[in-house]
């Protein structure tokens, strides 16, 4: 255990070992020889490789392996290069060997629960390949890294940046929910950034439905970020856990450190049953006021995310623009410039249409889908840009020499998945709350106070 020193930002936890499976193969080898290819032949080669000759790096289908971001006990993710449109990507690689059958159906039910999400603030998911050993998730790759590691680095946020995120923090959360989705481990280290500086919401290994009118009865997460109700081990309805959650990311964004602090699980237990935290004397009143909706400790009175999107401080310098619940729009499978260049791949307009339609998540769809990101500079693939894919030079594609995005971000972003999660994180153990958390630093300077009513109370700014 390791007993947590004053600092200012929450506990630090990365790669939780277990995402999961269904469709592709893997095999066979591939020849470099010769000093060029058509499209035709590029797509043929590359597609369904696994390799690793003396000369080149390791390759997974179409997707070459550039190094290692993170480890975990049966898991590890690399940062990877999808050959065929130039896109990097994270690949989780699980090994099923090391996982019993309960920990398999958790993994199979994440994977179900990330096809079904599409929205740009929440890690996109690409493409599954299993074997009968290891299961390899295809994922969006952050490469601005962690909300957690920018606080540390950069400290508090000002109101006005910290706001932009939360709005896009809050938008993914409410649509998760409409989709009756509950996250359930939401905390800094599984906010990341893209390279535009959007949030990225990761990590759904806690995640799962839930029905309203049903509870739900498995206690898991973060303790920094638990709501009140997982400590007592009462069984909840989903949503709300998350909304405490939010409530303790904003003031995380603002202040640089936790509302809820202890030395031990013991102690932080007692002083999020008391519902006790300091408003910093630089946090608006506006702010002041979404807190203590959030941190509300009877979770039937707790604010709903559809209360959030009307409130004035989320909307301060978005008159007009009022955040509103996010409409999915319809996955558009139809792009004649994406299929005319994935036909010139080797793909035949058959088995592209039979993927899309079906919305399988292999090699097909991957690519489809990859097409259509921005690329590393930021702007969106033209018709121009997308032809580039398919005559790249064979020192580029096929050898591993062609520039990895440039990692004055990108290599904050190697952290995202870098750490193993640390014992902070709890499931189905609450009888554990009572003992001493790894990994969960209490802020700096937040003192918490004692709350005499229902809800969680707050100092005036500036108390002693």
């Amino acid at each position: 255990m390791h007993p947590p020193g004053r600092r200012r930002v929450p506990s630090r936890r990365g790669l939780s070992a277990d995402p999961r499976p269904r469709c592709p193969q893997l095999a066979g080898s591939r020849s470099e020889k010769g000093s060029g290819w058509s499209s035709r032949s590029l797509g043929a080669r590359c597609r369904n490789s696994l390799a690793a000759g003396a000369d080149e790096q390791p390759h997974i289908g179409n997707y070459r392996l550039l190094r290692t971001i993170g480890k975990g006990n049966f898991a590890k993710v690399k940062l990877a290069r999808h050959i065929l449109t130039g896109r990097e990507v994270a690949i989780k690689i699980i090994d099923k060997t090391q996982l019993n059958p309960t920990s398999l159906q958790k993994l199979f039910r994440e994977v179900r629960i990330m096809k079904g999400l599409n929205h740009p603030n929440i890690v996109k998911l690409f493409e599954v390949i299993e074997t009968e050993k290891t299961l390899y998730l295809v994922m969006e790759y952050a490469s601005a890294g962690e909300v957690f590691d920018y606080l540390v680095s950069h400290g508090r946020m000002k109101e006005k940046e910290a706001r932009a995120k939360f709005r896009q923090i809050v938008s993914a959360v409410h649509y998760c929910h409409q989709k009756n989705i509950v996250h359930r481990d939401l905390k800094a280290e599984n906010l990341l950034l893209d390279a535009d500086a959007n949030i990225k919401i990761a990590d759904f290994g806690f995640s799962n439905e839930f029905t309203l009118g049903s509870k739900l009865d498995t206690f898991c997460g973060s303790p920094p970020y638990a709501a009140p109700e997982l400590f007592q081990g009462k069984k909840y309805d989903g949503p709300e856990v998350d909304i405490w959650s939010l409530g303790v990311i904003l003031y995380t964004l603002v202040s640089g450190s936790l509302p809820f602090d202890g030395h031990n699980l013991k102690e932080l237990r007692e002083r999020v049953l008391r519902g006790k935290y300091r408003v910093p004397f630089y946090m608006s009143t506006d702010c002041e006021n979404i807190l203590r909706r959030f941190l509300v400790l009877n979770p039937a009175k707790r604010c709903t995310l559809e209360q959030i999107m009307k409130d004035k401080w989320i909307n301060i310098g978005y008159e007009g623009d009022e955040l509103k619940p996010y409409k999915e729009p319809e996955e558009d499978f139809g792009d004649a410039k994406r299929i005319e260049v994935m036909v010139g791949m080797g793909y035949s307009r058959e088995e592209i249409k039979e993927s899309l339609s079906n919305q399988k998540y292999n090699e097909v769809t991957a690519t489809y889908l990859l097409l259509g990101r921005k690329n590393e500079a930021g702007e969106s693939r033209t018709g121009s840009t997308l032809s580039l894919a398919r005559v790249r030079a064979p020192s580029e594609v096929a050898n591993g020499t062609g520039k990895v995005a440039a990692h004055g971000k990108g290599q904050r972003g190697a952290g995202t998945y870098h750490r193993q999660r640390r014992h902070s994180d709890f499931c189905e153990c609450p009888a554990a709350w009572g003992g001493h958390p790894r990994g969960v630093p209490p802020p700096r300077g937040v003192r918490p106070l004692r709350c005499h009513s229902g809800d969680a109370q707050v100092m005036p700014k500036g108390g002693p």
